[in-house]
């Protein structure tokens, strides 16, 4: 580590000192009173935790529990995220010897026992590496990827490995080793791909920030679908050596965050050239000196942003997703930015005649896998007679296992419109003088688990090799998350992502999953139970005096977003019956019919209802009510909000 500066040094003696003093004050507690305050690490920065960690209110080691009580409540239980797929056995063991570090006065940088996540095609030493698929099951490399030691001599605790769509091959996270990620905003719907798990891990405070892979929008698709920020650096920025390549030419790895700071940070730490790299010397002299240093609150001022009209829509399925994304461009134009509608000539048939995914892949791995000593399998077409994948890959694993050939001339093609389509987008970006241009990161909402997903945009950056960042946008009004994504030259990725950071201090639309709440003595909140007793005299308009009477007894647990109810009526007939259930409205407003509880004729029943995002949201706010209607009353007997 080298000699401290004096200050240092006397800050570490003080430390200790410190330090001895609070052990010795414990040891004189009664034993029920020694055990430490929990320390919620829920939404936390890495500038808070650094702070509570300087501050001596929390360890790394600490840290690492209160992440792994979170895993625990809402991994495999509660909404059964799904996000890791492996937990570091020797996370705590780093974390105490980089307390101990911290006591004598050696603080590494802002990432000293900040705990993390890596994507499973990270090669990791410590922890198996399988591109999440059952071929390289139990497979440890020799050596950590060039990112993970970067992170790791920055003082990062790498928690444990995230579940991905296998071995990179798609947007929706799933695979024959780590099964379905599940999305934290809505678990019936997928949290994108194939970063998938290390998005959905950071999303709900699995962890602090999280790194992940993107040879077509999987580092972009994920931060979406999770209300994180991302940025897909210039082809260089930063090294693929040591993950499991998808695409030579396409793949880079890069972290996502739930802040632009916290992207920063992460980047700054693990950027730079690498020798076994070489696309990564083409950055000497080009890469950012620093992205924190870039960070500026009034970036957006004077900012030209060219909005890609052909990729927003006005209708249909890709509405809300376009609308958000317009919406914020209406707050970066408050911000100063200025924005003109563009079009890049020939963009559908650059960008479907482009991608070198198909071309790679199979080669790629092989020669990954020849240069790793004890890997299980030797190719992808061992993976595929072995049935080692899962069967949502079966197409795509045989139609890439039947290129015969490393070179060939649609190969040259596809690396020719490449070319051409960077050109085309630069020639735009030249001649009006933009900083970016701006489009939506995805045009179609998450999809419904199982069903694929559409409406990606994902191709302009990944196969024109320029970079782009993805930022929240807001959600959608079933409360889905949206996102914009600014795509620019080569080598101004830390423009970029000053821009997201003054987009972010504008108009901030970072909001946490309300599957994954703060956990209330290391566990989920208990589900919250209360009983409505409908009146009579809420009824809007009014109805005549009754003597009818209900009771509605409702548990709702907010981890999985499941509401039971048990709803009794008296004083109704049950012939006089029509419908009992519950609306979206305000205190004493009407609105729509979202769910029945009983039916015509009936005037006792129980059930369980799985809410919407939307619709948790609106119990949380107190706009949903239960309404009661009868043949003698069909503008409604008996109302009552739902709080």
């Amino acid at each position: 580590m080298g000699d401290c500066p004096p200050g240092m040094a006397y800050a570490g003696r003080m430390r200790k000192i410190i330090l001895i003093g609070m052990a010795l004050a414990a040891a004189a507690l009664p034993a029920a009173q020694q055990k430490p305050p929990a320390f919620d690490v829920t939404e936390k920065s890495i500038a808070e935790l650094q702070t509570a960690l300087a501050a001596g209110q929390v360890t790394s080691r600490r840290l690492v529990d209160a992440f792994l009580e979170r895993i625990k409540a809402y991994d495999a239980a509660g909404p059964a995220i799904n996000a890791m797929i492996a937990l570091n056995p020797r996370a705590g063991e780093t974390a105490d010897a980089l307390d101990r570090e911290r006591a004598a006065g050696r603080v590494r940088g802002p990432l000293h026992g900040i705990p993390i996540v890596v994507k499973d095609n990270y090669d990791t030493t410590d922890m198996p590496t399988t591109g999440s698929s059952l071929g390289l099951a139990g497979f440890v490399p020799a050596a950590d990827a060039f990112l993970v030691k970067k992170l790791r001599q920055a003082g990062a605790v790498i928690l444990g490995k995230t579940n991905m769509h296998e071995l990179a091959a798609g947007i929706t996270s799933i695979s024959s080793l780590g099964g379905q990620t599940r999305n934290p905003y809505d678990p019936a719907r997928n949290a994108g791909g194939s970063s998938g798990g290390t998005a959905a891990a950071v999303a709900a405070s699995f962890a602090v920030f999280g790194m992940g892979s993107d040879t077509c929008g999987s580092i972009r698709i994920p931060a979406a679908h999770n209300n994180l920020f991302g940025l897909r650096g210039t082809a260089g920025l930063s090294s693929r050596s040591g993950i499991i390549p998808l695409s030579h030419t396409q793949d880079i790895g890069g972290p996502l965050a739930r802040t632009v700071t916290d992207l920063a940070i992460a980047l700054d730490a693990t950027i730079g050239p690498d020798p076994d790299d070489p696309a990564t010397l083409a950055g000497d002299g080009r890469r950012p000196a620093g992205f924190r240093e870039a960070l500026r609150a009034d970036a957006l001022k004077g900012a030209r942003i060219g909005i890609l009209t052909a990729w927003f829509s006005g209708e249909g399925t890709d509405a809300d997703m376009s609308a958000a994304a317009r919406a914020a461009l209406d707050e970066m134009r408050k911000a100063g930015a200025v924005t003109e509608d563009v079009a890049i000539p020939d963009l559908e048939p650059l960008t479907g005649a482009s991608s070198l995914i198909s071309y790679e892949f199979k080669f790629d791995l092989m020669d990954y896998l020849a240069r790793a000593p004890g890997a299980p399998v030797k190719s992808l077409a061992d993976i595929l007679d072995r049935g080692l994948y899962h069967a949502a890959l079966e197409q795509t694993f045989r139609r890439r296992n039947a290129v015969e050939s490393r070179d060939s001339a649609a190969y040259r093609r596809a690396l020719e419109a490449r070319d051409a389509l960077a050109r085309a987008v630069i020639v735009l970006v030249t001649a009006r003088r933009l900083d970016a241009i701006a489009y939506p990161v995805m045009r179609r909402r998450p999809a419904i688990l199982g069903e694929p997903q559409a409406g990606s945009t994902c191709q302009l950056s990944a196969q024109s090799g320029l970079p782009a960042i993805s930022m929240p946008a807001g959600f959608t009004p079933d409360g889905l998350p949206a996102a914009i994504e600014l795509l620019g030259l080569p080598w101004t990725d830390a423009r970029l992502v000053a821009l997201a950071y003054a987009f972010e201090q504008a108009a901030p639309k970072r909001r946490a999953p309300l599957s994954t709440p703060p956990l209330v003595d290391g566990r989920p909140p208990a589900p919250v139970t209360f009983t409505l007793r409908p009146e009579g005299r809420l009824v809007v308009p009014p109805a005549p005096a009754s003597n009818a009477k209900a009771a509605v007894s409702i548990e709702f647990d907010r981890t999985t977003g499941r509401l039971l109810y048990r709803v009794s009526v008296s004083g109704i007939a049950p012939a006089d019956m029509l419908f009992a259930g519950i609306h979206r409205g305000e205190t004493g407003k009407n609105g729509p019919v979202l769910y029945r509880l009983l039916a015509p004729g009936a005037v006792s029943a129980e059930g369980t209802i799985a809410l919407t995002p939307r619709d948790r949201a609106d119990l949380a706010e107190g706009r949903l009510y239960l309404q009661i209607y009868t043949r003698s009353r069909p503008s409604g007997a008996l109302r009552a909000q739902i709080q």
